[in-house]
Parts: C-alpha cells; sequence; structure tokens
C-alpha cells in the first residue's frame, strides 16, 4: 500500500493554469536576463573599444589610426585562432573521456561476433605457438549418445478408418451416399 502512487490533491485545470504563471514568469525571468546580457555586453565592448572620434584629424593621424586599428585586429584575430583551436582540442577531449566513461559504464552495444571455422590443431598452434608439437584428438574422448527412433503412428487411408470405426451399418450407408 505505501508503494503506490498517491493521487494529487490539486486538480487538473488548478495544475493547468499554474503550469501557465510559472511558465509566463519564467519567460519574463529569459526576457530580463538577455536585456541584462546585452547591457553586460554594450559596457564590455564601450570599455575596451572606446568610440572613434574622427573630426579634425589629418590625413597623416587618420593613417596612423587606420595602422593602429589593423594592428588590434591583428592581434585579435591570432586570439581568436587560438581560442578557436583550444576549444577543438578541449571538445575533441571531452569526445574521448565520454566514450571512456561508456565503456567503463558497458552501456554500448558489444559487436556480434562472426563464427570462424578452425580446426583443433590450428587452435592449439595459434595459442601455444612453437610449444604445440604433438596433435590432440578431442573428438576420441567424446562419450557417444544413442539416438532412440520415436515412434511413429502408421498413417493409413482415412476411408478404411471409417470403415473400421462405424459400428452401425445404417451411419455408414449414410455417409456413403452423402459422399455420392
Amino acid at each position: 500500500m505505501a508503494d503506490a502512487p498517491k493521487k494529487s490533491k490539486i486538480s487538473s485545470s488548478r495544475r493547468l493554469g499554474l503550469k501557465i504563471r510559472l511558465l509566463a514568469v519564467a519567460a519574463q525571468m529569459l526576457q530580463k536576463e538577455t536585456e541584462q546580457k546585452m547591457k553586460e555586453r554594450e559596457a564590455a565592448l564601450a570599455e575596451i573599444v572606446p568610440p572613434l572620434n574622427l573630426c579634425g584629424l589629418s590625413l597623416q593621424e587618420l593613417q596612423d589610426l587606420c595602422k593602429d586599428l589593423h594592428h588590434k585586429i591583428d592581434v585579435v584575430d591570432e586570439e581568436r585562432y587560438d581560442f578557436g583551436l583550444k576549444v577543438a582540442k578541449n571538445d575533441k577531449e571531452i569526445d574521448n573521456l565520454k566514450l571512456k566513461i561508456t565503456e567503463i559504464q558497458s552501456k554500448f552495444k558489444k559487436p556480434t561476433l562472426k563464427r570462424v571455422k578452425i580446426s583443433a590443431e590450428a587452435m592449439l598452434s595459434v595459442l601455444l605457438g612453437s610449444k604445440h608439437k604433438e596433435s590432440i584428438d578431442f573428438k576420441a574422448n567424446l562419450k557417444t549418445v544413442k539416438k532412440e527412433e520415436e515412434k511413429k503412428e502408421e498413417v493409413t487411408d482415412w476411408r478404411k478408418n471409417v470403415e473400421a470405426m462405424s459400428g452401425m451399418e445404417g451411419r455408414k450407408k449414410l455417409f456413403d451416399a452423402s459422399g455420392n
């Protein structure tokens, strides 16, 4: 009795209403979280990359600024490439560790082995190598089992069985009449 699942005291309509309210609150929280992430991203970008002030710069100053920006772009590209390689390496390592975990837990399907025809002599030579010199007859030590023949019932013509089984001549005549 203790193992039987208890019925919920909340009606299904009330449960559905609660689910709807929970989903609405979760959607609001998710929206606030995305807005907060966008604000943090904008603040980080504003801190790292200050806004450019191009007004009143001479041609030489603009060229120096472009060279400086190109240099910063190259540095950022190198860092992005390095981080990409690190992430790929870590992903590969994670996949390998997951495979090891599944092998340890034995949750993977073992492949079906194919039957290979090999003689006992060949098997011993493979297992023992050069130590195998004499031949062993495995069949000599086996017990012989005699098979008993099953008793088969004799199958005869069904018409003869009907004549033999019929005790009354009248029934036999009715049967013969209906057959013709």
